[in-house]
């Protein structure tokens, strides 16, 4: 009976840990990360002592909230570095990071915001905005991406993405991509034909 009481325990506290992801998740998603630990803990079921046991401090919860969707991200902007055409890799990062922004909102405060403190969420977006910077000017250079383009664009794009709001998530993914679409025709070098 006692080897059994901490596997009960460890799968409890398993439980506890993912009650408490999925409460941020959401409630940063819909209020931003300014919510409050006691309201997570709240929605969570469980004491706020659990919850500071499991995350001593909102930055820790907030980086392993979204640890899935920052690997998402990575993966996404790796995905786009590789493809030996370097327009076709800047477009699968816009229409890509775009969808996965609208479909989870909290995500895409964190990543702008850098939450002060939260070391692996900076050290993860400086390296995502190296690599985008890197790709960035292979673009410019194919002739594809307008040589005005700057950094700063993307990250206007993703602030302007984060203000699509909807009945839904699905609509609002919709939204979105009609919007990375937008956003591509926009960057992109339009040649006009000469006689």
């Amino acid at each position: 009976m006692s080897d059994r009481l901490p596997h009960l325990l460890r799968a409890d506290a398993l439980d506890n840990r993912e009650r408490i992801l999925e409460a941020a998740r959401a409630l940063f998603a819909a209020e931003g990360l300014n919510a409050p630990m006691r309201e997570i803990a709240r929605r969570a079921g469980v004491g706020p002592a659990t919850l500071y046991r499991r995350f001593p401090t909102k930055r820790t919860l907030v980086a392993e909230a979204f640890a899935d969707e920052m690997r998402a991200c990575h993966a996404i902007v790796e995905e786009g570095c590789a493809d030996p055409d370097p327009w076709r890799g800047f477009c699968l990062v816009i229409e890509r990071i775009c969808e996965l922004h609208a479909r989870n909102q909290g995500f895409t405060g964190a990543f702008m915001a850098a939450f002060p403190g939260a070391t692996d969420v900076a050290a993860n977006r400086r390296h995502m905005l190296d690599s985008l910077a890197e790709l960035a000017r292979r673009a410019k250079d194919t002739g594809h991406l307008r040589p005005d383009f700057v950094l700063d664009d993307l990250i206007l794009m993703l602030t302007a993405n984060r203000g699509i709001h909807a009945a839904s998530t699905a609509a609002r993914v919709v939204a979105s991509r009609r919007f990375a679409a937008l956003v591509i025709q926009a960057f992109h070098v339009h040649r006009t034909k000469t006689a």
